[in-house]
C-alpha cells in the first residue's frame, strides 16, 4: 500500500512538473509577443531584463541548496555567454516580427543545423534514416515561409541569424558541459550574468534608455508589469527544462516539446489572428512529421546503443 501511495505521489509530481513546464513554455511565447503588439516594449531591453531575472532566480536556487556552483574560468564562457546573447536576442526579433506559426516553424530548423555543425565541424556521422527526416522538417519550413500572406523579409532574416546562432550556441553547450564537467544550471549560473554584462554595454548603441521607447522611460504600469512576468516566466521556462530532463526520460521530454510545438501553433492562431492558408497547414504538418521521425529513429538509435552497453561482458 506504501509503495502505491508513493507511486502515486511520484507520478503526480512528474504531472505537476510537465504541466507547469507546459503553461510557462507556451506563455512566454504568446507574453512576449503581447508585449511586442500592445506595448512596442524595445527587443534588447527586454532580454536583458530576462538575463538579469534568470540570474537572480538561480542565486536563489544557489541559497535554496537546489544546486550545487562550481567554480569557472569566466574567459572559458565568453563565446558561450555571447551565444547566449545572440539566440536569445535574434529569436525574440523573429517573434517580434514574424507570425507566431512561422516563428515556432523556423525554430525546427535548428535540428538540421545542428546536424550540418556537428557533420563539418566536429566530424561527427548520423544515419541515412535521421539525414532523411531533414527533408520533410526544411520542405515544412520552406512552404509555410512561402505562403505565408504575413511574409516579412526582416523577419525571416531574423529567424536564419536565430537558427544558427542557437544551433552553435547548443552545441558549444554540449561541448562545454562535456569539458567543464558541469551541468546546464551550474554553466547559466555564470552565463546570465556574462550575457547580462554584455547586453547592458550594448543597449544605449541600438535602444533608447530614457525617455519615450526606452527601458527606464514612462512606461504604463500594465506595460512594467507584463515585462517582469515575462522575465520570470522565462526563468520558470529554464528551471521547469532543468527539471524535466532530470526527473523523466527522453522519450517523455521530446514527446512532450513536440505537444508544446502544436499549442504553441494552434494559439498563435487563435490569439493573434493569424492567418493560415491550406498550403501552410501542409508544410506544418510536414514539418511536424519530419520532427516526429527524427526524434523516432534518435530515441531508438539511443535506446540501441544503451542496449548494446549493457550486454557488453
Amino acid at each position: 500500500m506504501a509503495s502505491l501511495v508513493h507511486a502515486v505521489q511520484e507520478n503526480g509530481r512528474i504531472a505537476a512538473g510537465l504541466l507547469l513546464n507546459l503553461l510557462v513554455s507556451i506563455c512566454i511565447v504568446f507574453l512576449n509577443k503581447w508585449i511586442y503588439v500592445h506595448h512596442g516594449f524595445p527587443n534588447l531591453s527586454l532580454t536583458l531584463v530576462h538575463f538579469v531575472i534568470t540570474g537572480l532566480g538561480l542565486c536563489v536556487c544557489q541559497k535554496l541548496n537546489l544546486f550545487a556552483p562550481k567554480s569557472l574560468p569566466p574567459s572559458r564562457l565568453l563565446l558561450l555567454a555571447l551565444s547566449f546573447c545572440g539566440f536569445v536576442v535574434f529569436t525574440n526579433l523573429s517573434l517580434q516580427s514574424n507570425t507566431i506559426g512561422t516563428y515556432q516553424l523556423a525554430k525546427a530548423m535548428t535540428t538540421p543545423v545542428i546536424i550540418a555543425i556537428q557533420s563539418l565541424f566536429y566530424k561527427k556521422t548520423f544515419s541515412a534514416k535521421i539525414q532523411l527526416t531533414l527533408i520533410p522538417i526544411t520542405l515544412g519550413v520552406i512552404l509555410n515561409s512561402y505562403y505565408d500572406v504575413k511574409f516579412n523579409f526582416l523577419g525571416m532574416v531574423f529567424a536564419a541569424l536565430g537558427v544558427v546562432v542557437t544551433s552553435l550556441y547548443q552545441v558549444w553547450v554540449g561541448a562545454k558541459q562535456h569539458e567543464l564537467q558541469v551541468n546546464s544550471m551550474q554553466l547559466l549560473y555564470y552565463q546570465a550574468p556574462m550575457s547580462s554584462a554584455m547586453l547592458l554595454m550594448i543597449v544605449p548603441f541600438f535602444e533608447p534608455v530614457f525617455g519615450k521607447g526606452g527601458i527606464l522611460g514612462p512606461w504604463s504600469f500594465s506595460a512594467l508589469f507584463m515585462v517582469l512576468l515575462s522575465g520570470i516566466i522565462a526563468f520558470m521556462v529554464n528551471l521547469s527544462i532543468y527539471w524535466i530532463i532530470g526527473n523523466t526520460s527522453p522519450v517523455t521530454y521530446n514527446m512532450f516539446g513536440h505537444f508544446k510545438f502544436c499549442i504553441t501553433l494552434f494559439g498563435g492562431y487563435v490569439l493573434f489572428k493569424d492567418p493560415l492558408s491550406i498550403n501552410q497547414g501542409l508544410g506544418i504538418l510536414c514539418t511536424l512529421f519530419g520532427i516526429l521521425a527524427y526524434t523516432h529513429f534518435k530515441l531508438s538509435e539511443q535506446e540501441g546503443t544503451r542496449s548494446k552497453l549493457v550486454q557488453r561482458p
